[in-house]
């Protein structure tokens, strides 16, 4: 797993410049979308020349253990004979030495991070909003000045040298609000990524500003890998099942056609034909292509499937442990992701508790673990990481008509309740639900398995459960 540190700073009330509108939002919203690239944060808000110093050298420390720091930076920034210096809020406009001392250097940036030793440096500057030293400074060049990128380094700047970013119409600065429409777009290598902000940052600031970038990376980085990418178990084609051609010349391939059929009079045969024995040597793809057409198949409700998955063990009887294991990979792939290969905006749950009940048994250890790493880069999607075992505890807290008001995680409520639903009377806006049956429905809204949900009511409870109609979870973003 990549060890991934970003250090993002947005400086905008200034005390001696013009105060700045965007900057600690810019800082807020690309260090949102860099965690959930998996990036470790260290953010400053509106920074003094003392806390940048104190984060450049911690987050340099950092980098040495690291594999790819990146630094962003929103706010003022001058050159000064050919050196570009950050400004600070407390950075002192007056005199040119003042600036030097008082602000932070892009060089020491650089030579920081270059000394940490990580293959791959980036730095990314929304800088030069305007110039608060043009009237101080008559006749000094304007905007930043272009720089030496290390080996295995890229600046990514606003504007192209001696020229001005320019603030945006919302709620970003204009280079900002481009690279955050880019920055996560999968598959898409770091250069290329910077070329599309360029060509949006044109298109919406109609031609006048100009991004630009000093690069000498020695290798490939991609802010977002699909999954196709990512995973190197199973080929493209098996990540993506919607490309998988059946050759029914196989009979595993023979049984993925006839599942992809939708008809139960061809599914439930087709299977039913199959056994784990006879699937011993069939290559990984075949066998992780139709772990996903049994999950599918269970889902709308064919029965053979449904007890392929509800018998897994007894079906798997005389299989390899390689066999079982890339049909179950399948089977979790395809609860979470699509057939393109991406992560799917709601799992599916139909059958999500089956599947996850055989976490419990030692012997597909590697499965989970194969889901958890897959599901890892987006692991913000989830209040747990599927697949890795942890236990996640909830508290449901009832109202004085014993009504479940409050679904409690990480001391937030997580419940949603609709204040009217459907026209219903308020005395009548809940029912009654068999205990057990509220706590799957829990599990599986959550995604989280059965069996690692402690659920902890606030006051006794029975049988039956009391719910509010058509509640819902609030799912992480």
């Amino acid at each position: 797993m990549r060890r991934l540190n970003a250090l993002v700073v947005g400086n905008a009330n200034y005390k001696e410049a013009s105060p700045l509108k965007n900057p600690v939002n810019d800082a807020k919203d690309i260090a949102e979308k860099l965690e959930r690239g998996g990036f470790a944060i260290t953010k400053l808000a509106d920074a003094s020349n003392r806390d940048m110093h104190k984060a450049l050298k911690a987050f340099a420390k950092s980098c040495e253990q690291g594999e790819v720091p990146l630094f962003f930076f929103a706010g003022h920034g001058v050159q000064i004979d050919g050196i570009n210096y950050l400004a600070a809020v407390d950075t002192p406009i007056d005199d040119q030495t003042d600036v030097e001392h008082g602000s932070l250097s892009l060089d020491e940036v650089i030579k920081r991070m270059e000394r940490a030793g990580s293959p791959t440096n980036i730095i990314i500057l929304d800088a030069c909003r305007d110039n608060p030293w043009d009237r101080k400074w008559r006749g000094k060049p304007r905007g930043l000045a272009p720089v030496y990128a290390p080996r295995g380094t890229l600046i990514g700047f606003a504007t192209s040298p001696g020229e001005f970013a320019l603030d945006g119409k919302g709620r970003n600065g204009a280079y900002t609000s481009a690279l955050l429409q880019h920055i996560d777009t999968p598959d898409v290598p770091i250069e290329a990524m910077f070329k599309r902000v360029r060509n949006s940052l044109s298109a919406t600031t109609k031609g006048k500003q100009t991004s630009w970038e000093h690069t000498s990376l020695a290798g490939e980085f991609y802010f977002n890998l699909g999954a196709a990418a990512r995973i190197d178990e199973y080929s493209p084609t098996a990540i993506k099942d919607g490309t998988f051609i059946p050759d029914v010349s196989k009979p595993s391939h023979l049984a993925i056609r006839e599942l992809k059929s939708y008809n139960w009079y061809r599914q439930n045969p087709a299977l039913e034909k199959l056994s784990a024995a006879e699937l011993n040597g069939t290559d990984p793809d075949s066998l992780f292509v139709l772990g996903r057409n049994i999950l599918q198949a269970a889902s709308g409700s064919a029965h053979t499937a449904l007890d392929w998955i509800r018998n897994f063990n007894q079906r798997m009887e005389g299989a390899t442990p390689d066999t079982r294991k890339c049909i179950l990979d399948g089977m979790l792939f395809e609860i979470f992701f699509n057939a393109d290969g991406e992560l799917r905006n709601d799992a599916k749950t139909n059958m999500f508790s089956e599947v996850f009940a055989l976490q419990q048994f030692a012997e597909h250890k590697e499965s989970f673990d194969f889901i958890a790493s897959a599901l890892t880069p987006t692991a913000h999607r989830f209040f747990v990481i599927p697949g890795k075992g942890h236990d996640v505890s909830v508290d449901v807290v009832f109202d004085k008509d014993e009504v479940v008001e409050a679904i409690m995680f990480g001391g937030k409520n997580i419940l949603i309740q609709e204040d009217d639903v459907f026209g219903i009377g308020a005395e009548t806006r809940m029912y009654e639900i068999r205990r057990q049956t509220f706590e799957k429905q829990l599990a599986e809204q959550m995604v989280v398995p059965r069996h690692l949900l402690k659920v902890t009511y606030s006051a006794p409870v029975s049988s039956f459960v009391r719910v509010p109609y058509g509640y819902e979870i609030v799912h992480p973003s």
